[in-house]
């Protein structure tokens, strides 16, 4: 388990939350234009490695092509709450230790503070192992995985979000699925645009150990191809896709992002429509990337 932090860091975070909840309206107010703030998750790294904090002056904000003024741009160090979903259905092409080992990495790469849950989809979404920070009792739980069924994906996400990081809205901004899968769905009730829409509300972010595609990236009327499926969601959400077969090292490369290189940014819109989705667009100084959800979901 990885220590972390100082208590000066945690406090200033505290007072950013209290301003208002990510993506949402603060105080009830109808006209967009009078929000009292949003607050967005950033991730921010200098591409020379260096640990130096970025600061607002470093970025431009574009919220539906307009640019905003940018009140602060704070480092996260909050505990992150991660539910690994993993695709044990049984065409995908992964045995089940692979899926094991991809979810046991998390366990003991997490720092203090954070949380896991484990679930493993195929027509149903099942918990596999809690929320917890033991890493032998999710060892322990792994052996139930076990290969069966179609993977209805979508179904498993909107589960999920209702059911897993659902009861956490308003205690912790650091909310993320890491997906096990190759991004097929196959019967899922839920519309992939519900899902993604969804996420984005209540920005959640999407990570990705990307499978091999079962259906070798064949066409599919009216539906998003297996890796488009996790493009979108990844990127979309300001994630990203890391390979399966290193596990250990994407289940660090994460853990390290969330708590060393997540910022919330807190800014009040200007001149934006009422209802519809906006794009989101932060621009870096050259030697810093970022990433962020694309899009602001209409009300």
């Amino acid at each position: 388990m990885k220590t972390v932090m100082t208590s000066l860091v945690i406090c200033v975070l505290l007072a950013v939350l209290a301003a208002g909840q990510a993506g949402r309206r603060t105080g009830g107010e109808t006209d967009i234009g009078r929000e009292r703030g949003i607050l967005l998750n950033v991730t921010a790294v200098r591409e020379d490695g260096s640990d130096e904090r970025v600061t607002a002056r470093e970025i431009a904000l574009y919220d539906g092509g307009t640019e905003q003024a940018i009140q602060s741009l704070a480092p996260d160090p909050s505990p992150a709450r991660i539910v690994i979903l993993v695709d044990n259905s049984l065409g995908l092409r992964a045995d089940v230790e692979k899926l094991q080992k991809a979810a046991r990495e998390f366990a003991y790469e997490i720092y203090e503070g954070d949380q896991v849950m484990v679930i493993g989809y195929d027509q149903n979404a099942e918990i596999i192992s809690d929320w917890t920070d033991d890493a032998k009792k999710i060892e322990a739980a792994l052996p139930q995985f076990r290969k069966r069924g179609e993977p209805h994906l979508f179904d498993a996400l909107s589960a999920v979000i209702s059911d897993a990081h659902g009861p956490l809205v308003g205690r912790t901004r650091k909310r993320v699925i890491v997906l096990v899968a190759d991004g097929l769905d196959r019967g899922s009730r839920t519309h992939f645009q519900k899902v993604f829409d969804e996420l984005l509300r209540q920005d959640i972010t999407v990570y990705a150990l990307q499978i091999p595609d079962r259906t070798g990236g064949a066409l599919r009327r009216d539906r998003l191809k297996p890796s488009q499926a996790i493009q979108k969601l990844t990127e979309g959400t300001g994630g990203r896709v890391l390979p399966a077969n290193d596990s250990r090292e994407a289940a660090r490369a994460i853990c390290d992002e969330l708590r060393k290189h997540r910022y919330v940014l807190a800014y009040t819109p200007t001149s934006l429509p009422l209802y519809d989705a906006r794009r989101l667009l932060i621009v870096p100084n050259e030697g810093i990337a970022v990433r962020h959800k694309l899009q602001q979901p209409g009300s």
